[in-house]
C-alpha cells in the first residue's frame, strides 16, 4: 500500500511541475517573414501575450476579433483528438497560446486548461461578457472559471477594425510579454543611457 501511495505522490508532483514550468515557446517556422507573422495574428483575430510577473494572459482585439477566441475553444472541444487529458494545441504565429485538456480548470504559465466541459463553459462566459463590452473596456476573468487559478485572463477590447498584428511589439518569434507602456523618463527614473552626453536625450525614443 505504501509503495502505491509513494508512486501517486511522485506522479502528482511531476504533473504539478509540468504545469507550472516556464517553458519558452517555440519560434515561428524558419523563414517566416514579418508579413506572414502579421497575417497569422489577423487570422487568429486577436493578439495574445503573457505577463509572467503579473500572472496575466491578455488577449487584445476588437470585439469581433476577440469573439474568435470562444469559437477557437469550441472548435477545440469538438475535436475528438482533444478528449484525453494532456492533449493540447498551440495557436498564433509563435504558438504561445496553448489550450490544454485537463481535469481542473485554470490559467497557468503554460496554458489555458480545463475539461472539455469546462472549456466550453469558458467560451460561453467570454461570449456573454463580450456581448455588452465596448471599445476601451477590459474584462478580467478568473473566479468565474477557476477561483484557485494562479493566473487570470484579461480581454482588452479595442475599436472595430483594430489590427491585432499592430499589438505585436517584437515579431521575433518569442513570447511577447506586456511591458509598461509608460515612456522612459531618465530624470525621473535615474536611468541614464551609457552613451555620450549628446545621445542621452535620444535613447528613450529608440
Amino acid at each position: 500500500m505504501l509503495p502505491l501511495i509513494f508512486v501517486a505522490i511522485l506522479v502528482a508532483g511531476a504533473v504539478y511541475v509540468y504545469l507550472q514550468k516556464d517553458v519558452s515557446p517555440p519560434p515561428p517556422p524558419p523563414g517566416m517573414t514579418e508579413e506572414q507573422i502579421k497575417q497569422q495574428w489577423r487570422k487568429l483575430g486577436f493578439f495574445c501575450e503573457l505577463d509572467a510577473e503579473k500572472k496575466l494572459w491578455t488577449l487584445t482585439g476588437s470585439r469581433a476579433g476577440l469573439l474568435y477566441f470562444p469559437d477557437l475553444l469550441l472548435g477545440y472541444v469538438a475535436d475528438p483528438k482533444n478528449a484525453a487529458d494532456r492533449e493540447h494545441q498551440h495557436f498564433g504565429p509563435y504558438g504561445t497560446l496553448e489550450v490544454m485538456t485537463w481535469p481542473e480548470a485554470g490559467f497557468g504559465i503554460r496554458s489555458i486548461r480545463g475539461s472539455l466541459t469546462g472549456l466550453a463553459r469558458l467560451a460561453e462566459l467570454i461570449e456573454a461578457k463580450l456581448a455588452t463590452a465596448g471599445p476601451g473596456s477590459t474584462i478580467l476573468i478568473r473566479d468565474e472559471f477557476a477561483a484557485d487559478s494562479p493566473y487570470s485572463l484579461l480581454l482588452d477590447v479595442r475599436p472595430d477594425g483594430f489590427d491585432p498584428a499592430s499589438a505585436d511589439r517584437e515579431r521575433l518569434g518569442v513570447a511577447t510579454e506586456r511591458k509598461d507602456p509608460a515612456v522612459k523618463q531618465p530624470k525621473d527614473s535615474g536611468d541614464k543611457p551609457a552613451a555620450g552626453p549628446d545621445k542621452s536625450q535620444q535613447a528613450p525614443h529608440k
